[in-house]
């Protein structure tokens, strides 16, 4: 079982523009098309967990559903999910060591965590196994932040550094415990 994080950052860490924008991941050239990766480490998780900040952003994209594993997105305050959704995306709430827990006795053992805050909140009760950060060569300047504040350091090991498309470093941490 394993949460993991898998991310892109600026150079100076920010996951979304002040305006909570993210057009700047965009701004790299990809000749190939690449997937980055992406596609293999979905094939790892069985189910991802988001905040509704996070699903909000990817519905303004404007674009198909990209998940076909389940999407678990967590709300105290929404209670619908658009209709095209049903099936595929489903809310929760409550505790985070209890939604794992509920999660994983549902057969859902490896967690895609996605989203600023939903990432910082699994942090800081140390529900982190692994965390994958794609570098982008930009400096944004001010935003929103990956990491927030812990009440305690949190030791990872590195164990894979990546270069992409010659321009994007990722680099995987694993939790040491």
């Amino acid at each position: 079982m394993a949460n993991i994080v898998y991310i892109a950052t600026s150079l100076d860490g920010f996951i979304a523009d002040t305006d909570s924008k993210v057009d700047w991941l965009h701004d790299i050239p990809n000749p190939d098309g690449s997937d980055l990766g992406f596609s293999d480490f979905m094939a790892r998780i069985d189910a991802l967990v988001m905040g509704r900040n996070t699903l909000e952003i990817i519905l303004s994209f404007d674009i198909d559903w990209p998940y076909t594993k389940p999407v678990f997105v967590l709300s105290n305050t929404l209670t619908e999910l658009p209709e095209a959704l049903m099936g595929k995306v489903f809310l929760i709430n409550g505790p985070l060591k209890q939604v794992v827990e509920q999660l994983n006795n549902q057969g859902y053992k490896n967690l895609y965590i996605d989203g600023g805050k939903t990432i910082q909140g699994f942090l800081q009760e140390d529900l982190i196994d692994e965390v994958i950060i794609t570098t982008i060569p930009v400096l944004l300047g001010d935003g929103i932040p990956l990491f927030g504040k812990l009440a305690s350091p949190l030791k990872f090991k590195h164990v894979k550094a990546q270069r992409l498309i010659d321009c994007l470093v990722q680099n995987s941490f694993v939790r040491q415990r």
